[in-house]
């Protein structure tokens, strides 16, 4: 099995290749890389995504033909997908940090500023933090509901379809914290930052 996390040079992933890593060890092969033609050929691929969403987009688009790439590994070929933080944020239709800017449009839905009713909770939002499953979720086999994930962000994806969730977490509101369609999965959380059960949820991933 090929697994491939792209490298679009959107911040340190370095936590998420060696926690991906951990888990493969001798299982499958782990690519680190943004060549269309090994992402083509991958099983599964994981989209990570640090820094604002509008640097993100602005780096996919960068390279040339990825968007493209990652379109029909996700939506024609429908073969598992994971976004991690902006990763996930990206699936929405547009995001509103910095700039608006449009996003892939795998899940109709809209990136905004968390609301923290008027700075009574610190933005962005660091730290570890209680979720609550919402729906069964192959990525979350085996975990607890009320487990904690560690977070950092400053923006939450709103999806049209309130379907798609499948955790959510209390910070200020109820924010979404994962979906699931289809073969599309997203964390805002960072699992590969989020000790045993981080590790639990990337392995559930690699055995979809």
């Amino acid at each position: 099995m090929n697994v491939t996390i792209v490298d679009y040079q959107s911040g340190n992933i370095s936590s998420v290749i060696n926690s991906f890593t951990e888990v493969a060890k001798d299982k499958v092969n782990l690519e680190v890389t943004s060549d269309i033609k090994k992402i083509n050929y991958s099983d599964k691929i994981v989209l990570p995504g640090q820094g604002s969403f509008k640097s993100c987009v602005d780096s996919l688009n960068k390279i040339n033909g990825l968007v493209d790439t990652l379109k029909e590994f996700a939506i024609i070929k429908k073969k598992p997908l994971l976004g991690i933080c902006v990763g996930l944020q990206m699936f929405a239709d547009v995001g509103y940090e910095e700039a608006e800017t449009k996003g892939l449009g795998w899940i109709a839905g809209k990136v905004s500023k968390i609301d923290n009713q008027k700075g009574k909770f610190k933005l962005p939002h660091i730290g570890w933090n209680e979720i609550e499953i919402h729906k069964e979720s192959r990525i979350f086999k085996g975990i607890k509901n009320k487990s904690h994930m560690y977070f950092v962000h400053s923006y939450e994806f709103i999806p049209d379809n309130k379907s798609v969730i499948s955790a959510t977490t209390d910070y200020a509101t109820k924010i979404v914290c994962s979906v699931e369609k289809d073969n599309l999965f997203g964390t805002q959380f960072h699992p590969e930052k989020s000790d045993k059960i981080g590790l639990k949820i990337i392995e559930n991933f690699i055995k979809i």
